[in-house]
């Protein structure tokens, strides 16, 4: 593969900066990553990959690392580890339609190589922590006043009227879907209502149970700590959480999802009853 002239001055330049940066690590971080950008534009995916990984070891949970990353992976066919890099994008942030579209590429690819079972193949997903995703809330918000930051606030809890009659219907569309067993289409209409408004809790809860039906439960558990972090105080986020715990062997999880489920509800005979099966589990 040929470099052109320009990729060769930038790559030394940004290899000089690298070396005047070894002490600061998210400056670091962030030149490995632009490093790995110039490497993926000249078709030098093994490269892209190694500066990717070291910038996510100084910067854990980089988004544009990951990506890089990901596209890096799927263009030399190792769809496994690119489907983990892209699903872990959108823990972090669930509106990147990049991420969205090469987690349906994967799918497919990964379906046609393994079959139904492709899942059960792959590495494991690191689980986002929250404080990442709050710290990178506030690093793409601007400095504002509290009054501003409150207008905000209000706006992402509440879209325009056309982004909300818009999610209502495609919500809507996925529950008739869930209603004759198409979770799939379900899925479908689920993700694009969430597109329009990524704070509706109850969409979120809706898709976790389609998710445990594909048995899908990694993803099951993303949609419910979604929903938990838009209400705490959800049983069936808490609930179906539980549910996918309990098919991933999460014993302890599990436990701790159906208690808090108790503590809102302490009547909740279905839970109560799966609390039972689950505390019988060696």
């Amino acid at each position: 593969i040929k470099t052109t002239h320009y990729s060769i001055c930038y790559l030394q330049s940004l290899k000089e900066e690298i070396i005047s940066c070894q002490k600061n690590k998210e400056d670091l971080g962030i030149l490995y990553s632009n490093r790995a950008a110039s490497y993926l534009k000249d078709g030098n995916c093994s490269e892209c990959i190694k500066d990717c990984t070291r910038s996510l070891e100084l910067v854990p949970f980089g988004l544009k690392a990951l990506l890089r990353r990901a596209l890096a992976y799927e263009a030399l066919e190792i769809y496994r580890q690119a489907y983990v890099d892209y699903k872990t994008v959108l823990q972090i942030d669930w509106n990147i339609p990049a991420a969205h579209d090469g987690v349906n590429r994967m799918t497919k690819a990964l379906t046609d190589i393994d079959g139904p079972s492709w899942r059960e193949k792959l590495p494991p997903i690191p689980t986002v922590p929250m404080s990442v995703k709050e710290s990178l809330a506030q690093a793409a918000s601007p400095a504002s006043s509290p009054q501003q930051n409150s207008e905000i606030d209000n706006k992402k809890k509440a879209p325009g009227p056309e982004a909300a009659k818009k999610a209502k219907a495609l919500k809507e569309e996925g529950n008739a879907f869930v209603k004759k067993g198409e979770h799939k289409k379900a899925v479908e209409k689920y993700t694009q209502s969430l597109g329009q408004d990524p704070k509706e809790v109850t969409t979120y809860t809706n898709r976790a149970l389609c998710y445990l039906s594909l048995k899908m439960y990694k993803e099951a558990i993303s949609d419910c700590d979604e929903g938990l972090r838009l209400d705490s105080a959800n049983i069936k986020a808490f609930y179906r959480r539980a549910q996918a715990n309990k098919e991933l062997k999460n014993k302890k999880s599990c436990i701790e999802d159906l208690n808090s489920v108790l503590k809102l509800e302490p009547n909740n005979a279905v839970a109560q009853k799966l609390l039972q099966e689950v505390q019988q589990m060696k």
